[in-house]
């Protein structure tokens, strides 16, 4: 097995000790999040605590695609982090990444950011409408959404548990998580008001966005949550269609039972 590790220039002093932590990742305990595909744990290295996310390792096919002719979700995570960092977007510290391939196959791959406590992510403003300050993050939720389009920056899995709102005594800060399907080129409007679409189901919200996004561009209100709306039906319509069908295909297991 060949294996490929990289840690954050700032952080060399304590590779060995990294390194030691992922190769005893099956030992920990701490699970983050309900690992239905990818797994989180949570773990302590020098006095810190940071997550270790195990990916889970490809199908056939795509461990060709991985192993020579695109980049693991693992490596970039971490790139991108970084790149989130040097444009001044938040994001958990990114340590490490670690892949594991054969001569033929990619096989697994670990990313090592820091442990962020949060206070809330989006999906807590769609689940309870009398969220304390709940038109205020979503505001400035939007603000920063703005902020990301300004900069190039299309996150492609800006969906309700990707962003981790932390209160400040000035405000609230959003990080994004979840990082490895993004894209930095300049956005057109249309593709600005899609990335909308994923993050709620619920016209008020997405009409306190669309006010707060027309107000930021100058571009008319009503056209933006037109579009906006639109968009969200759309893509609602077509992610509960998926679930009826995996519903059906996947009878016997259990969270598609009681979805």
């Amino acid at each position: 097995m060949q294996n490929k590790f990289t840690i954050h220039p700032d952080c060399i002093s304590i590779k060995t000790q990294v390194k030691a932590t992922i190769a005893n990742f099956d030992l920990y305990q701490d699970v983050l999040g309900d690992a239905e595909r990818n797994v989180i744990k949570i773990v302590e290295i020098n006095d810190e605590k940071y997550t270790i996310k195990s990916f889970k390792v490809p199908n056939f096919i795509n461990q060709i695609v991985y192993r020579f002719f695109r980049k693991s979700k693992a490596e970039r995570s971490y790139t991108y982090a970084n790149k989130l960092l040097e444009l001044g977007i938040k994001t958990p510290f990114p340590l490490a990444f670690d892949l594991y391939t054969t001569s033929f196959l990619f096989k697994k791959s670990y990313y090592v950011s820091e442990l962020l406590e949060c206070n809330l992510t989006y999906r807590e403003l769609v689940h309870q409408p009398d969220y304390p300050d709940h038109e205020i993050i979503l505001r400035a939720f939007t603000r920063f959404t703005y902020d990301l389009h300004e900069k190039g920056i299309l996150f492609l899995d800006h969906s309700p548990g990707n962003t981790l709102i932390v209160k400040t005594d000035s405000g609230y800060d959003f990080y994004l998580v979840d990082l490895n399907r993004m894209e930095f080129k300049e956005l057109d409007m249309d593709t600005r008001i899609r990335n909308f679409s994923r993050l709620t189901p619920k016209k008020e919200m997405v009409a306190v966005m669309s006010n707060e996004y027309a107000r930021l561009t100058g571009e008319d209100e009503f056209e933006i949550y037109q579009k906006m709306w639109g968009l969200t039906e759309a893509f609602q319509k077509k992610y509960h269609g998926k679930i009826a069908l995996k519903r059906k295909i996947f009878f016997w297991k259990k969270k598609y039972r009681n979805s």
